[in-house]
């Protein structure tokens, strides 16, 4: 009861806060799901979005496929934890996260599961080479506490009409230090990471994003507040909290906790 009420009390602070990321996270996933090409999917439940509330994800979107399209080391846009020398007992820890995710996450191989359970696609009508189904009840428990088997986001590869189960993510709150990582997942063995510097362009300017040479977002030349502020855009210094991608069914140890594996042109 004491955890409920204060999920409930977490996600009402979070919504009231309304920083950037957390207040377009919350109107994608919350009212702009575009279910539409997806059989199977209730739309009685689907609150349509307002017009403030689709350009908010429509900048969002632009943001991530701008993010996707880059290679995963993005230099100042990055921000990722040393790989530490290896303890005793960490990759025994590291190989049961793994084993409980792999046995808890294997019913979602149809994706269907995955909706059903509570996980929403994260901007379905953009294209990526990886798509994050997010819960957002595991998100806001994963600020408390880590459970294995209640990763934040599954993530599926899509192929056509369908996608492929691939791996899972967790989330850690932004306030951990490498310490408190550590003993959520061995730093030994994985690397979390962060995105940080995003400068988000002056309204009509989105799409300049996805150019071949971009300023703004996180693939953008732009990584501080003064450029930023020159620019017309508006900085911000940390976006999300901290991540952790794991491929459970991977047979090759390293690629398990590959920063690589969603990556274009990735060979696994």
């Amino acid at each position: 009861m004491w955890e409920r009420l204060m999920i409930k009390t977490w996600r009402l602070l979070l919504l009231i806060a309304g920083t950037f990321v957390f207040a377009v996270l919350v109107l994608v996933m919350a009212n702009s799901q575009d279910h539409s090409s997806m059989p199977g999917m209730d739309h009685s439940k689907m609150n349509m979005p307002q017009d403030s509330d689709k350009a908010d994800a429509h900048e969002m979107g632009d943001t991530m496929q701008s993010m996707s399209t880059k290679h995963m080391d993005m230099g100042p846009h990055m921000k990722m934890t040393e790989l530490r020398p290896p303890k005793p007992g960490d990759q025994e820890r590291a190989d049961k996260i793994v084993a409980e995710l792999r046995t808890s996450i294997a019913k979602y191989q149809d994706y269907h599961s995955a909706l059903d359970a509570g996980y929403k696609i994260f901007l379905p009508n953009v294209k990526m080479p990886m798509k994050h189904f997010t819960n957002w009840n595991y998100a806001m428990e994963a600020l408390f506490r880590f459970n294995p088997d209640h990763p934040t986001s599954l993530l599926y590869e899509q192929h056509g009409d369908s996608y492929k189960l691939i791996g899972a993510m967790y989330t850690a709150p932004k306030r951990y230090r490498e310490d408190d990582l550590d003993k959520r997942v061995p730093l030994s063995v994985a690397q979390w990471h962060e995105h940080v510097n995003l400068c988000k362009p002056p309204k009509g300017q989105e799409r300049e994003m996805l150019s071949a040479h971009p300023r703004f977002g996180l693939a953008g030349s732009i990584a501080t507040k003064e450029e930023c502020e020159a620019a017309g855009g508006t900085f911000y210094p940390l976006i999300y909290n901290w991540m952790v991608h794991v491929y459970p069914f991977e047979r090759n140890p390293q690629d398990v906790w590959s920063l690589e594996r969603q990556m274009p042109g990735h060979q696994h």
